[in-house]
This record gives C-alpha cells, sequence and structure tokens, in this order.
C-alpha cells in the first residue's frame, strides 16, 4: 500500500474531548476516527490491526474445535425474560428499540440466550454434544462512563464463545482448554507476561467469573496478585476470594489492569432456565451445561496501543501490525524506491510505501507515529554504498545493510 493510497491523513493533535492514550495516538495515527464518547470508526489501518487480532483468536478457537458464526445483532425480548435479564434492574447496559410493528427488541449486549434458544433446534441427544461455537460482532452496551477510549466502549468488537456439554465435568475439562486457549492469544498478542487469570465476580452473569487482567496503567480495574503463585484477584471479590484461595492480603500486591477477556461456567442453570435439554443414553432428560468465553478485540487493541507506545507514537507488535515496514525514500530515487517496494513485497513482506513529496523529517515523524516494526530508508547516498537503512521502531536503532542482509533479518 502506498501512503498516497490512503485516504487518512496523520493529525498533529487528538480531538480536545478525547482524554485517552490510546484513542488520542489512534485517532492521530488514521487507525480510528471518534463518533461520540465510546464510539469509534476503524478505518483501513485500523481495520488491518483488528483483523490481525481476530485471525489470532480464530486460529486459537478453532484450536479448540469451536465453529464460527454471526448471530443477529436485534433481539428478542421474550427470549431474555425466560432468565429475567430483559429487565434493567438486573441487566443495566441495554439499548431497546422498537420495530415498526411495535415490537420491543434489544440491541444485543451480549448473547447467552440467544444462542441457548437457538440450540433446541438443534440438540436433541447425548450424541450431538459437545457443542462449541463462537463469533466476531459488534456489541452495544449502555455503558454509564466511556473515558478510556476503545478500551471501553458504547459500541465494540467481541470475540463470544459458547460451549454445551453434557456433564459438569466435560464442561470443566472444556473451560481449562479455554482458559490454555486464551493464554495462547495473549501470548501471540504480545501481552501474555503481563496478563493474568483473574478471580472475579460474575456481575450479571453468574456469582463467580475468570478474567484475564492485563496489567495497564490506564486500566479501570485493580487487581491483587501473588506474582510467585500465579494468583490473581479483583478488588470487587477480594475478601471472598482470600478466603477460598487461602492467601493473606498482606501477600498481594496491588496493580492496576485492564480487562482482556472473561470467562463464565454456568453449570446447567441457562439450560433450566430456558428448557434446552438432551436425551441421555438410558432416554431420561437432562439440562445441558454451559460456559460463556469473550474477548475484546477492540479492547484488545486498546490496551496494546496503551502499553506498547512511547512519546513518538504507537510501537506495533509484529504478529497485529497493519504492515511489518514502512518505507521511506528520500530525493531523487522514485525509480529506485518503486523497484525495492516491489521486491520488498514479492517477498511476501507487507510494506507501507510513503511515496509522498514530503519532506524526511515529516516522513520519519510519521512512521514513527504510526509505529510499524521496520522501517526501511532508500536514498541517493544509500544507493551509492549499495546499501539500505533498516530503523527498529521498539529500540530506535539503525543498521545500515545491503538487500540481502535486510531481508534475512526481517522476513
Amino acid at each position: 500500500m502506498r501512503v498516497s493510497q490512503l485516504f487518512t491523513k496523520t493529525l498533529k493533535d487528538a480531538p480536545a474531548d478525547e482524554v485517552a492514550k490510546n484513542a488520542q495516538l489512534l485517532i492521530r495515527a488514521g487507525f480510528v476516527y471518534k463518533e461520540m464518547a465510546g464510539v469509534y470508526a476503524y478505518l483501513p489501518l485500523g481495520i488491518k490491526v483488528l483483523e490481525n487480532i481476530k485471525q489470532i483468536v480464530r486460529e486459537e478457537m478453532d484450536a479448540i474445535g469451536s465453529n464460527e458464526l454471526i448471530m443477529t445483532t436485534l433481539q428478542r425480548r421474550d427470549v431474555w425474560e425466560k432468565t429475567g435479564r430483559w429487565n434493567d434492574d438486573v441487566v443495566d447496559v441495554w439499548f431497546k428499540t422498537k420495530l415498526k410493528d411495535d415490537t420491543e427488541v434489544g440491541l444485543g449486549w451480549s448473547h447467552e440466550e440467544p444462542i441457548v434458544e437457538m440450540l433446541k433446534q438443534y440438540v436433541r441427544s447425548y450424541k450431538d454434544l459437545p457443542i462449541s461455537l463462537y463469533q466476531f460482532q459488534p456489541k452495544m452496551r449502555n455503558e454509564l462512563r466511556a473515558k478510556s477510549g476503545i478500551m471501553r466502549g458504547r459500541e465494540f468488537v467481541m470475540k463470544d464463545m459458547y460451549s454445551f456439554h453434557t456433564s459438569a465435568e466435560e464442561l470443566e475439562v472444556y473451560y481449562n482448554k479455554v482458559i490454555e486457549a486464551y493464554k495462547r492469544v495473549y501470548d501471540r498478542l504480545g501481552i501474555g507476561n503481563d496478563t493474568y487469570v483473574t478471580f472475579a465476580s460474575g456481575g450479571a452473569f453468574t456469582k463467580f467469573s475468570h478474567e484475564f487482567q492485563t496489567i495497564c496503567e490506564a486500566g479501570e480495574d485493580v487487581i491483587y496478585l501473588h506474582r510467585e503463585k500465579n494468583i490473581a484477584i479483583n478488588e470487587e471479590v477480594i475478601d471472598d476470594a482470600i478466603k477460598e484461595l487461602g492467601v493473606s492480603r498482606d501477600e498481594l500486591e496491588m496493580v492496576k489492569t485492564a480487562e482482556s477477556g472473561n470467562i463464565f461456567n454456568f453449570g446447567a442453570q441457562k439450560a433450566e432456565d430456558m428448557g434446552l435439554n438432551f436425551v441421555s443414553d438410558d432416554d431420561k432428560q437432562h439440562p445441558v451445561f454451559m460456559g460463556s468465553y469473550g474477548i475484546g478485540i477492540t479492547r484488545a487493541m486498546g490496551v496494546i496501543a496503551e502499553k506498547f507506545s512511547d512519546e513518538k507514537g504507537l510501537v506495533w507488535p509484529e504478529n497485529i501490525a497493519p504492515y511489518k515496514v514502512y518505507l521511506v525514500n528520500i530525493g531523487n530515487v522514485d525509480e529506485q524506491a518503486t523497484e525495492l517496494y516491489e521486491k520488498l513485497t514479492s517477498t511476501g513482506l507487507t510494506v507501507l510505501f510513503d511515496d509522498r513529496n514530503e519532506r524526511p523529517g515529516a516522513k520519519f515523524a510519521d512512521a514513527e507515529l504510526i509505529g510499524l516494526p521496520y522501517r526501511i530508508t532508500i536514498s541517493e547516498r544509500l544507493i551509492e554504498q549499495g546499501k539500505l537503512e533498516l530503523t527498529y521502531r521498539n529500540s530506535g536503532e539503525t543498521e545500515l545493510l545491503t538487500l540481502d542482509e535486510l531481508l534475512a533479518k526481517i522476513s
């Protein structure tokens, strides 16, 4: 992709009402556009990051036998009334509206009830189980506060997954598989070392849950952490959890975090409330056991933008960067720069080529703001030396290399 073909331009300043660092940087670098508080559009560079995150998540969910689908955003009132969660006193983040025929509907904030309702059509026997289904879909939540950029939105993209089983034991085995799959996801996103499986409240879902909390000063959560024992407890359940886990508060370190994911073990409760049953091999009816598992895709992007950035701009990990290389040409080398661009892309490298007629300082500043892992510079002086300049965004270090040497390092 050539920078001249991008419809967005980098900005010197973010909107005055944007206080979150992640959103300030993403807006200035041309990854997102702010529609209103907690609501953002994702532009071409932002879409590439989201798709890279989604692909990592997709590969790990597929690896544990889940099937991808897309459910509806419009949701029926009667489905949610079966569990009492249509009531605003129980779930206070609903966006609700009416169809032309005066039917009241909700805009999906989660999909537990609708997917249980759907499974009634497909589950009859124990032979139909287990089932695991996941989707990537915008969620709508009428949050009271939306001050953390894309880390806490009123409209956001989530990966939500639901599994269905014949027994509590079978669910527990799969639940633990998901925990391990999530750990692999966060490792691949580059935040695994700072992300902890955390004992937490189930909120509107169930009494207790597990959250995946990532250490981040801009986060809205506080957890108590025992690094050696790998124990993490959300502040909101600290007293109850200490009793369960057998640790004392004095042993725990308090840290600021952002919730990057969560998982819930519903047991048979949801199926009992909604009448999702299966016939066992002894011809008796039993309720299905269910788990629910979420990763905020846009939230993960925001957390990474917060954690991997500096005073110059974003610093994307290679696995999710929109492009791997930012190519800068300086001086009268358009022909040679185009030839280099084509050589780099022919090797499979993804390249953003800054082909603009701009001063070098402006190109370098944009390269640092956008934050691709590598910057390659070509100029008349470098061509005379038979070298290219390779700069590492995460360290700022620069090397002069031949093309073959450069490709050996970054391909």
